[in-house]
C-alpha cells in the first residue's frame, strides 16, 4: 500500500515537506509574511496590468520578495530533483486541461482567499479555523475530482 501512495519512496516526500515548513516558518519568523503562493500571480501582474485589482498597494509593495518567494521555489525543486538523481518530471496531460485547471485552481483559491500553502501549511499552523475550512474544501474537491476522472476515461 505504501509502494502505491509513495512510488519513490517516504523519504523525498517527507523531506520536500520539511524543507517547505521550514521555509515557511522562516519567512514568517524573520519577516512576519505569510508564504501563500495565490497571491504570487496577483502581485506579478502589478508588474504589467494597470487594472485597478493588480495596482493594489498589497500587491505593488509586496511583488518583489514574492517574485523572488517563487524563483526560490522552482529553483529548488529543481536541484532537490537533481540532487536525489531523478530526471526531470515530464507530463502527457493535454495543455488545455493544463490550462483550464490552472484557471479553475485560481480562480478557486481568489474565492478561498488563499491557496493550499497559504491555508494548508501558513494557515493551519497558524490555527486559524477558515483555514481548516479551506483546507477540507480543497481536499473534498481534489477527492471528488480525481474519482470522476478516473470514472469517465
Amino acid at each position: 500500500m505504501l509502494d502505491t501512495l509513495f512510488p519513490h519512496g517516504i523519504a523525498p516526500y517527507a523531506g520536500g515537506g520539511l524543507l517547505i515548513g521550514a521555509g515557511v516558518a522562516l519567512l514568517f519568523v524573520a519577516t512576519g509574511r505569510v508564504g501563500g503562493m495565490s497571491t504570487v500571480f496577483s502581485a506579478v501582474w502589478s508588474f504589467v496590468s494597470g487594472a485597478t485589482h493588480f495596482r493594489q498597494r498589497r500587491y505593488v509593495d509586496s511583488r518583489l520578495w514574492r517574485c523572488v518567494l517563487a524563483a526560490g521555489l522552482v529553483v529548488g525543486a529543481a536541484l532537490w530533483t537533481y540532487a536525489g538523481g531523478h530526471p526531470m518530471p515530464v507530463t502527457t496531460v493535454p495543455t488545455l486541461h493544463l490550462v483550464v485547471g490552472g484557471f479553475l485552481a485560481g480562480f478557486g483559491a481568489r474565492m478561498a482567499n488563499g491557496c493550499t500553502s497559504g491555508h494548508g501549511i501558513c494557515g493551519l499552523a497558524s490555527r486559524q479555523a477558515s483555514s481548516l475550512a479551506a483546507v477540507v474544501v480543497f481536499m473534498a474537491t481534489a477527492m471528488a475530482t480525481a474519482n470522476l476522472v478516473a470514472a469517465l476515461r
